[in-house]
């Protein structure tokens, strides 16, 4: 697998050799930087979840963004994250969290510009996920979120304080849209 633009293009980065890990597609990362970067104000945060390799954050960085928080529950694959980083030479603009998506949310201390989503495509409490990220803290004025996930899956249309842009079909692969929907500001959650 390759970076597939900015920076980084044409790198090659590592990918774990687990079934149980499917990385995004190049077509469908192309798809979905091109999805935010027509929306997206902001890519100074980034928070990468469901990270695997990290191919989303690692395309995020070489497009760019300024830093890039990598969530990630895979001990082994952490550490593809971190030569993955050294490889693209943005070791200095991430970070990498070793835990499972709810408790990094429950330790993470900042808004996020955009959140990049690559859960896995049988985990059926990602709309619970979502919902709890949407009601919490790293959610700001502006923030983006991009989700990939099974065509057998359906997301709903809001999660908490993101509303559903849009949602784009490639292969067995959809990509969701959540914008910031600042009608939904009316109980701002504290710390999650």
């Amino acid at each position: 697998m390759r970076i597939i633009a900015g920076d980084a293009k044409g790198k090659n980065i590592i990918v774990p050799q687990r079934k149980a890990t499917r990385p995004a597609t190049e077509l469908v990362r192309g798809a979905m930087m091109s999805m935010l970067e027509a929306i997206a104000e902001d890519w100074s945060e980034v928070l990468d979840i469901y990270s695997g390799s990290g191919s989303l954050g690692l395309e995020a960085l070489s497009r760019g963004a300024g830093h890039v928080d990598f969530v990630e529950h895979e001990r082994a694959c952490c550490d593809i994250i971190k030569q993955n980083l050294e490889t693209i030479g943005c070791a200095g603009q991430a970070h990498v969290y070793c835990l499972d998506v709810p408790k990094a949310m429950s330790l993470l201390g900042k808004q996020y510009d955009v959140i990049l989503a690559d859960p896995p495509y049988r985990n059926q409490q990602i709309g619970e996920v979502l919902e709890k990220l949407g009601n919490s803290s790293l959610i700001g004025e502006n923030t983006v979120m991009a989700v990939t996930h099974s065509a057998h899956l359906t997301l709903a249309e809001r999660y908490g304080r993101l509303t559903m842009l849009k949602e784009h079909r490639h292969g067995d692969s959809l990509i969701a849209i959540y914008r910031k929907d600042s009608r939904f500001d009316s109980h701002l959650p504290g710390p999650v």
